[in-house]
């Protein structure tokens, strides 16, 4: 017999009381679903921060006279953490070390463990009379910060807290330690080596047994800054020459700070240079550091006003921990931007010397820089400057006679090439050809007095890298001129003129007046050799309107510029038109070359590939266009 099914109240209440547990959990998570902006600003409410500890809160601890020891110490910790005890020693002073050798002054400060000082001795600012050397750092124009995030959520900066020196000697090298101190065998410590007769020291930065006082699971930042010293006469023309570089991708040396302001990402930085001209502060580093950044900023908006830095450099350079601890091995360069000394050092540095890049770089590397510098050793830089642009323009003679000859050549033809043109003057393209037979037949070829010209434009180029960079020329006086470095100045204007200045150089102009005659002794010969071609620009009139251009734009370029420069204009001008002189009167006869050309045209000549194609072209392009006149 079947039975019935009894009501069970308590099965009733349990599944009435899930259902309800149910739709409170769905309708609890719809109203869960909140902005993920509230959910991250809640995570961070939750997260501790990390709390940036000003210097001002620092500083008024340590001078707190009111305080005991014992309480200076608790105020201390409760600021600085464990760093605290760096603080509380002796050293936690504002005390200078200096170090030094036959070429540099540093001095090192206790706060920071930074070098806050650095004087070159054998340089003077501005002028050799002068009494104040060349300081790169001074006045606090520089800082270098290590940002280190302790475990206990605290941001310190190296910059502000009391690192604890020790010098020693080992032979002639001077060992400074600066440790900042977390407790007696716990330090961060930056160690300075300093040889004899270098610029270059050993810098690391290592660390001991602060694994667990700093947070290791994220590169510390490491800052530089420098705000450059104007250190030469004219400030817009040391400006120009004032740049970042920087080597990254294995290798690659670029620069910044061309611009009023410029920031750059590296990629496994190896060195940092500011260069302030003829001056230079170096970073180098012998592990290449991912994720380091660059920034230049122009200073000089007003030469008149702004007369005191040229530009703002800044890098930063996140340093990263290996088993907990820092260990860089790196270098910091500070002198003279000289290409020999950076040369010499073999890390790459030599490139932030601007001598120009591809065959201009090597024209100065190969033949400029060290055919200068052996000849300086045996004389004055102003005579220097003279016999290096004698030897220079005697090694370019013959390329020059090639081209006067050509010239010569083809102020022969003229008539002829005259001729042909009134002959042939409604066919422009049978006067080519005529033309092209001519100079066949002649012996002459038309682009050979243009060929010696480029191959000249290279040298002339490298001189104008060349010349702004030579270290050599600074503060080396020759005639009037005081420093060859900067201008020459022979009188001061009551006023600036645009683009040219508020002074008057010489050796400026007597390098116009030399371009001028130079140009008018050419532009006749160049107009009688190269007769206008039907459709072609005037030459003749361009050559003419250039002779009175070409000077003026020397005088008001060149005005500012170093008057080494404008020295090895005027006399290279000066060697031409002797030169030009000397082949025209004894070397260049018209009536022999015509002789000898009319002897050639009697000679059977067989076409060079190049003559052969154009006149296969001319000889198309012919063809073609009686086929459309027939048309």
């Amino acid at each position: 017999m079947e039975q019935k099914k009894k009501f069970d109240l308590n099965s009733f209440i349990g599944f009435g009381l899930i259902f309800v547990i149910v739709i409170w959990m769905v309708m609890d998570n719809r109203g869960s679903k909140t902005n993920p902006k509230d959910e991250k600003a809640k995570a961070e409410q939750t997260t501790p921060k990390n709390t940036s500890i000003p210097a001002a809160s620092i500083a008024e601890t340590l001078k707190d006279t009111d305080l005991t020891d014992t309480a200076k110490i608790q105020k201390l910790k409760a600021v600085l953490g464990s760093f605290a005890y760096s603080a509380s020693l002796p050293s936690a002073k504002d005390d200078i070390t200096t170090i030094e050798n036959e070429f540099l002054v540093l001095k090192v400060a206790n706060k920071g463990g930074y070098v806050s000082e650095v004087t070159l001795k054998d340089y003077k600012r501005f002028d050799k009379k002068s009494k104040e050397l060349v300081s790169l750092i001074k006045n606090n124009n520089s800082n270098f910060n290590l940002e280190l995030k302790t475990n206990d959520n605290r941001i310190l900066n190296t910059k502000d807290l009391y690192f604890e020196p020790t010098l020693t000697k080992n032979g002639d090298a001077q060992i400074l330690s600066m440790k900042l101190k977390a407790g007696p065998n716990e330090f961060l410590e930056y160690k300075y080596i300093l040889n004899g007769k270098n610029y270059m020291l050993d810098f690391e930065i290592q660390t001991q047994g602060l694994a667990k006082v700093l947070n290791t699971s994220k590169a510390s930042n490491l800052e530089w800054d420098l705000k450059a010293y104007r250190n030469e006469k004219s400030i817009s023309y040391e400006n120009r020459y004032a740049e970042l570089y920087f080597e990254h991708k294995k290798g690659k040396v670029d620069y910044a700070g061309l611009g009023k302001q410029e920031d750059k990402d590296l990629e496994g930085a190896t060195f940092i240079a500011f260069k302030q001209h003829f001056f230079s502060s170096i970073l180098l580093t012998k592990t290449p550091i991912e994720g380091a950044s660059v920034h230049s900023t122009n200073l000089v908006h007003d030469e008149d006003k702004d007369t005191i830095f040229t530009k703002q450099f800044k890098t930063i350079m996140p340093l990263a921990y290996k088993n907990g601890e820092l260990d860089y091995k790196m270098n910091w360069y500070f002198g003279p931007t000289d290409y020999k000394i950076l040369n010499s050092y073999d890390r790459n540095i030599e490139h932030i010397v601007q001598l120009g890049w591809g065959i201009f770089g090597w024209i100065n590397k190969f033949v400029f820089v060290p055919l200068f510098g052996f000849l300086s050793k045996f004389m004055s830089l102003g005579m220097t400057i003279i016999v290096f642009t004698i030897l220079i323009k005697i090694a370019m003679s013959p390329i020059t006679f090639k081209s006067f000859l050509s010239q010569a050549k083809m102020k022969v033809l003229r008539p002829e090439i005259t001729e042909l043109g009134e002959k042939f003057k409604k066919d422009p393209m049978k006067k080519q050809q005529e033309t092209m037979k001519l100079y066949n037949k002649a012996g002459v070829n038309p682009m050979a007095g243009c060929i010696p010209a480029l191959i000249q434009i290279p040298f002339v180029y490298a001189s104008f890298q060349f010349f702004p960079s030579a270290i050599q020329l600074r503060q080396q006086g020759f005639l009037w001129a005081e420093d060859l470095s900067s201008f020459d100045q022979i009188f001061k204007l009551p006023f600036r003129i645009p683009l040219y200045g508020d002074h008057v150089s010489l050796f400026p102009i007597l390098a116009a007046i030399a371009i001028f005659f130079y140009m008018k002794m050419t532009s006749g010969d160049q107009a009688m050799a190269q007769p206008q071609q039907e459709g072609m620009p005037d030459m003749g009139k361009i050559m003419k309107v250039m002779i009175y251009v070409s000077p003026v734009m020397m005088l008001i370029f060149f005005n500012s510029y170093g008057s080494g420069l404008s020295l090895y204009n005027f006399i290279s001008n000066l060697i031409t038109i002797g030169i030009m002189i000397v082949i025209k009167r004894y070397f260049i006869d018209s009536d022999k070359i015509h002789a000898k050309i009319q002897v050639n045209k009697t000679i059977p000549k067989s076409e060079s590939k190049f003559q052969k194609k154009m006149r296969e072209m001319m000889e198309q392009a012919e063809t073609q266009k009686q086929l459309k006149n027939k048309k």
